[in-house]
């Protein structure tokens, strides 16, 4: 006869007081009732000091927790969450560690805070672990540049340009575009390398303006690119993960500042700014464990330059200033470039296999052409892919 959810006071008092009666055997009561007995000794000692008062049920909570945060600090992981909606446990943490807290709790403990105050979407719910990816060594060896797509903005649209470091996350390029043209894109990248200098490779994935689609990767602004010295390589076709920790930080700009709808450009550039500096210089990265990406970013030592220098080739080279069609005429054959390079001048580099060269353009080789595998007609470059190295 084991206590009963539905009765249990009621048993425990018919225990206690058969338990009562003289020449009772408590050992066989116990067993009878289906409890250990120590289970029952301890009802007898209740009853004994309370009572009937001493059956019921008490609270298994403690006394004192040391454990449990503060009411000031817990108020504050609970204004911390309402600041940044989407952040967790782990990067509240970190942030109050930042903030010279004292006594910060574990981030379970912090994330147990969230449960208590409703903070978080469901029971458990916390914060998902991020694939190990991999990083270059150095800062501004690789910025990845994309747009996340558009977004509606009052009547019109708002294309936001995103710039990031590989190494640190750290966001370069921030803007609200109008449009997805190369003059816009080539303006922002100029206000980011004065401050920020030029890097060593950008990537891109294969559509405008970075791209004409799989196999053609030369367009105007990876041109002016080239110029400046910076490399250019497109990811692999149907590939986005190439580009992983762009598309990373798109998902995060959106769940963080898109949720709200844009009133206007100059609403959408006020947003991005502000959320811009918390990204890079309060909240927690887990990839960079939980250090935010301003300290592991520094600006490139290369500067932008405001004048182009002249471009120098090698003593050997065909040098030819490409027409406006894409072409130029070399040994007595006309050679068809990428339009992209109309009005430049490239060079033309023997490799020592007769007819075939390499072509050159700045410090990268962008193609190469045979002049013996035609007779007559156009010789057309077959360009180079990514990732394109220098020469």
């Amino acid at each position: 006869m084991p206590f009963s959810e539905r009765s249990v006071v009621m048993l425990r008092e018919e225990f206690v007081r058969l338990a009562d009666e003289a020449g009772c055997n408590v050992s066989e009561l116990c067993r009878r009732y289906g409890i250990t007995r120590r289970t029952g000794y301890r009802w007898l000692r209740r009853y004994q000091a309370e009572g009937p008062a001493g059956l019921v049920d008490r609270s298994r909570r403690p006394a004192a927790s040391p454990r449990r945060l503060s009411a000031a600090l817990e108020e504050l992981v609970v204004a911390l969450r309402l600041a940044h909606p989407t952040w967790g446990g782990r990067k509240l943490a970190r942030r109050l560690r930042d903030l010279s807290q004292p006594d910060v709790p574990a981030a379970s403990t912090v994330t147990a805070v969230l449960r208590r105050h409703g903070l978080l979407d469901g029971p458990g719910a916390g914060e998902p672990r991020a694939f190990v990816r991999f990083a270059h060594d150095r800062p501004n060896a690789l910025w990845q540049m994309d747009f996340k797509g558009h977004v509606a903005c009052g009547t019109a649209r708002c294309h936001p340009l995103t710039v990031l470091d590989d190494h640190s996350r750290y966001n370069i390029v921030l803007h609200a575009c109008a449009d997805e043209r190369t003059a816009t894109v080539r303006g922002a990248l100029v206000t980011a390398f004065r401050e920020c200098g030029l890097p060593e490779r950008i990537a891109v994935d294969n559509g405008p303006p970075w791209g004409h689609g799989p196999g053609h990767p030369y367009t105007p602004l990876g041109v002016w690119l080239l110029r400046l010295g910076v490399a250019v390589s497109h990811s692999r076709p149907y590939h986005p993960q190439t580009l992983g920790k762009d598309e990373r930080f798109h998902r995060t700009l959106k769940r963080d500042v898109l949720r709200v709808p844009l009133l206007d450009l100059a609403d959408g550039q006020r947003r991005f700014d502000h959320w811009r500096q918390v990204y890079n210089y309060e909240r927690p990265h887990e990839a960079l464990g939980d250090a935010v990406p301003a300290a592991r970013y520094r600006p490139s030592d290369r500067r932008y330059p405001e004048l182009l220098p002249p471009l120098e080739y090698a003593a050997g080279d065909l040098v030819r200033s490409v027409l406006k069609g894409g072409s130029v005429s070399l040994r007595g054959r006309a050679v068809q470039l990428p339009q992209a390079f109309r009005g430049e001048r490239v060079a033309f580099r023997p490799t020592g296999q007769d007819g075939h060269y390499a072509v050159v353009f700045a410090t990268i080789q962008i193609g190469e052409v045979d002049l013996t595998a035609t007779k007559r007609g156009v010789s057309h470059v077959s360009e180079h892919m990514a990732p394109i190295s220098p020469v």
